[in-house]
């Protein structure tokens, strides 16, 4: 894996009902690679940009988050507030990292993370 650049994009989530049924479809018709994070999250590889597939019970709309790279989550949580934006999920842990979520002043949500050890 490269190493992220801050503003980058640097990862793509999307939703799922079924965890299985979504790493077969996607290894079988495009070889992708799959690592497991608990019973409701996993993460892909070998498809040109890592992302993952988070497990969800709701209706799928739009099931894409863009996540960003930022080494300090602290400032371009400010820079984003400060620019009209919203935070929708405040900073959280997960397994390698901390990250947060945001609207744009259009309503579009992505998400920005950092490695564990640079929140």
């Amino acid at each position: 894996m490269k190493t992220p650049q801050n503003n980058t994009i640097n990862y793509v989530e999307f939703k799922a009902h079924d965890l299985n049924i979504i790493k077969t479809f996607y290894s079988r018709v495009f070889g992708w690679g799959f690592t497991d994070y608990g019973d409701s999250y996993i993460s892909f590889s070998e498809s040109g940009l890592d992302g993952g597939f988070e497990k969800t019970e709701e209706s799928i709309i739009n099931g894409a988050l863009v996540v960003l790279y930022h080494d300090n989550l602290n400032n371009i949580k400010k820079s984003i507030i400060e620019a009209g934006g919203e935070i929708t999920v405040d900073i959280f842990s997960f397994p390698g990292g901390s990250r947060f979520q945001f609207k744009d002043p259009s309503g579009n949500e992505l998400a920005v993370w950092t490695h564990a050890d640079e929140v």
